[in-house]
């Protein structure tokens, strides 16, 4: 607790922590968004530049190397600068590159392009993951799971639009569109944001440095195989659905709508249930879930089953990331910035690295005993779940 903190009427108080939890839910909004704008622009960014679909998907995976790259970085700049600054830097820098994505007119300066996105996009990751925590400790109070709730709208609103606009009003017209609602968010959210202070003896001792404590490791790996089943739901829920329960097209675009939905409207609800129950019983009840919902999808005879086990999975994962990044923000003795860049680090290279081993396996086994098979990773996440614990000392 910071006792030299000024005391404040409690209306006052009020206002002053509202504006600051808009200011990070605008930064985790405008990152989903700019994520969620890009989606639809691929089909056209691979025909411009000639891409085939192998080429196409190692310049996704220069996306993902790219933020990969970028977030240990910005984990050490935020014990030099506050999170607050890296985010907002982050944010500015991150404005002009769907401009980039869409003007490029090579194969190496769309890789550069593609590489700056995904860069610029995990380094704003980690820094407004590490605000979030900051705003929790400031409120005492969780806020984390509807920060990614946010994000998730964010990315449903731009990917949502996005394919509309660039029918209706062409590819540049979309790009300066986003851009400029990108830049308004951030306008809005610049001053409203909490400015934490830098931590530069953390810095000087080892900020830079990956971290010998093995407690960040192991809430990565519960980050990282709860981050498994969405990017397997993301990328071969429809598939599953098409042809192995045979549902049309429609039906199997369903897939990974239920699963975001119920996603979306329990990462709203998750901080509520998190200040009432704490970390531990949050996370695992939401571990149970999702096992559940992963057998379900594995062995359901039909589409609507199947599609009950996506929105029961939802349900289950929606809140698990949130509290892993909160317990990673709240390590003791431990720059938030650092024990966050190895957790979202570790997570995100499960949404990159999976998709492509999954359909490997699946050309072998089929991809109802994938789904079942994923469900032993949450079954490590449930073993693993009083680590959460330290998600709990944001309140204290």
């Amino acid at each position: 607790m910071d006792t030299r903190a000024p005391l404040r009427s409690p209306i006052r108080s009020q206002k002053f922590v509202t504006r600051e939890r808009t200011g990070v839910a605008l930064l985790f909004l405008m990152n989903g968004f700019m994520v969620g704008a890009w989606a639809p622009k691929i089909p056209e960014f691979a025909a411009r530049l000639g891409l085939s679909e192998s080429a196409l998907g190692l310049m996704i995976l220069t996306f993902g190397i790219g933020s990969i790259v970028m977030m240990p970085l910005a984990g050490s700049q935020i014990a030099r600068f506050g999170s607050s600054q890296v985010s907002k830097w982050a944010a500015v820098l991150l404005t002009p590159t769907l401009l980039l994505l869409t003007w490029v007119g090579s194969i190496w300066t769309g890789a550069v392009a593609v590489f700056l996105f995904g860069g610029l996009i995990g380094a704003m990751d980690v820094a407004m993951n590490a605000n979030a925590v900051a705003v929790e400790k400031h409120m005492r109070r969780a806020i984390m799971s509807s920060c990614h709730a946010f994000w998730s709208l964010g990315g449903l609103i731009g990917s949502s639009t996005g394919g509309f606009f660039i029918e209706y009003i062409g590819v540049s017209a979309h790009a300066i569109l986003v851009t400029l609602l990108a830049a308004l968010m951030i306008v809005v959210a610049w001053r409203v944001v909490l400015h934490d202070a830098p931590h530069p003896d953390e810095h000087r001792h080892g900020g830079s440095r990956l971290p010998r404590s093995p407690l960040p490791w192991l809430i990565g790996i519960m980050a990282l195989f709860c981050m498994i089943p969405e990017g397997a739901i993301l990328d071969w829920g429809a598939l599953y659905l098409r042809n192995e329960l045979a549902a049309s097209v429609t039906l199997s675009g369903f897939a990974f709508a239920a699963f975001s939905l119920t996603m979306a409207l329990m990462r709203f609800a998750g901080d509520v249930i998190r200040d009432r129950f704490g970390a531990v019983m949050t996370l695992r009840v939401c571990a149970v879930i999702s096992i559940l919902g992963l057998l379900v999808i594995g062995f359901a005879q039909s589409t609507p089953m199947a599609i009950a086990g996506f929105a029961l999975t939802g349900i289950g994962i929606s809140n698990i990331v949130p509290i892993a990044f909160s317990a990673a923000g709240n390590l003791p003795g431990m720059a938030a910035g650092v024990g966050l860049s190895v957790v979202t680090t570790m997570g995100y290279s499960g949404i990159l690295v999976a998709p492509s081993a999954i359909g490997f396996i699946a050309e072998h086994t089929g991809l109802a005993v994938i789904f079942v098979g994923l469900s032993a990773l949450i079954v490590v996440v449930l073993l693993l779940s009083p680590l959460a614990r330290h998600a709990d000392n944001a309140h204290h």
